[in-house]
């Protein structure tokens, strides 16, 4: 497996994506125990800054994340999760399949 350049602080970004339709659902923070937990559980662990713990993605709205796959970006220090929502399909904590729902235009 290729090293994965963590920050500083021990983490490293995520991007989580739909596996089938391409849908950006979220970004969040892994540390090496966060990944580790996700590889074998097969579901979306990442840590919570503001908790400073583990935050298993579903484990109280059953709206969980299952891996399908994953990569690491061209120098390691951003993760891309492609994922299989489960549950209602949501993957945002305000009942959205998106994180990213606000769109502005500009020009």
């Amino acid at each position: 497996m290729t090293k994965i350049n963590y920050d500083p602080q021990g983490l490293v970004p995520v991007i989580v994506q739909h596996a089938e339709d391409g849908t950006v659902l979220m970004f969040a923070w892994m540390n090496e125990e966060a990944l580790k937990s996700t590889l074998e559980k097969g579901e979306m662990i990442f840590w919570s800054r503001s908790k400073s713990e583990l935050w298993h993605k579903g484990a109280t709205s059953g709206n969980f994340l299952k891996v399908s796959s994953w990569s690491p970006d061209c120098d390691s220090d951003c993760l891309l999760f492609k994922v299989l929502p489960q549950g209602k399909g949501v993957a945002c904590h305000t009942g959205k399949k998106s994180c990213f729902f606000n769109f502005y235009i500009t020009c």
